[in-house]
């Protein structure tokens, strides 16, 4: 069963338990809340790590993400305020705005930077990364820009709004649709007193991160700036109630269950093939010259 699949709800998901992100900062010193942090990994499969960013204060933003390498799995940014560069080692470039997403591949390897254009205002979005099969870990790199206007939602009377970016919700399929993973990926905006239901396969693990007023999920107050990983209990979905109004994520992923090593911007499955990439990357091939020899 995929997450496109619409069905009655026969039991939701009771909140496991709440994650509160971690202070950080990556790039060039942006300030960020690392969420889903590596001790998570193997239990949020196939998700690797969300990044949480709201600044508006420009230093802390500023320096943005210059020139960095990544291998073996996608990353998935997207945007709530302020505009980010994307320029990569395989010629893609795009602009990042309000609204919109930015799906990439990583694949073999790639060196991409991600730089405000703009020097003052708020900078918020999130950065998910998203595991790959190891049969894809080294296909060609692939990187797709999503403006607002191109991502579905699906509405409602009272005033809900779920802005679908991968997966589907009640009928209305997002902008990405991927294999393997088959990840759901929503922003919902629920006003005080609303609630909504969601479609979750029961084998698929699955979370929420509120990033706007407080939610109630089984029971759980989620506050603002809070992660609910969602039990794995059986439950075919979840039911979300805003005692606010009230923004939040839901994520869901069919896990891999297959080895996971990482070291920093490369994520593979075994220690030697992080050390293979290490080696491909200090020699130079994750340069535009040398791309497209990594998967000839």
């Amino acid at each position: 069963m995929t997450v496109s699949a619409e069905y009655p709800l026969s039991q939701v998901r009771q909140v496991e338990r709440l994650v509160r992100g971690v202070l950080t900062s990556d790039g060039a010193g942006v300030r960020l809340t690392r969420v889903l942090t590596q001790n998570l990994q193997r239990r949020l499969d196939p998700f690797l790590m969300l990044d949480a960013f709201r600044n508006e204060n420009p230093d802390d933003y500023i320096g943005g993400f210059p020139d960095h390498p990544h291998r073996g799995f996608e990353t998935v940014t997207y945007m709530i305020a302020g505009r980010m560069r994307h320029h990569d080692s395989v010629g893609n470039e795009g602009l990042l705005g309000p609204g919109g997403a930015q799906w990439m591949t990583t694949g073999s390897g790639l060196l991409h930077s991600e730089m405000p254009e703009q020097e003052e205002g708020l900078m918020e979005g999130f950065q998910l990364w998203l595991n790959l099969p190891a049969k894809n870990k080294m296909i060609a790199p692939f990187y797709r820009d999503i403006p607002s206007a191109a991502i579905p939602e699906y509405r409602r009377d009272d005033g809900v709004r779920v802005r679908v970016i991968a997966g589907a919700s009640h009928g209305v399929a997002g902008a990405v649709q991927r294999p393997d993973t088959e990840p759901l990926y929503l922003d919902v905006h629920l006003p005080a007193g609303s609630s909504f239901e969601q479609a979750i396969p029961p084998g698929f693990n699955a979370f929420t991160y509120t990033y706007r007023g407080s939610v109630e999920i089984a029971g759980t107050t989620v506050p603002d700036s809070h992660m609910a990983i969602l039990a794995n209990d059986g439950g075919n979905g979840i039911r979300v109630t805003a005692s606010e109004d009230s923004r939040l994520l839901i994520a869901a992923g069919n896990p891999l269950k297959e080895p996971i090593a990482q070291w920093g911007p490369f994520v593979m499955n075994t220690n030697d093939e992080i050390q293979q990439a290490a080696r491909d990357y200090q020699a130079g091939l994750f340069e535009a010259a040398h791309v497209q020899s990594l998967t000839a």
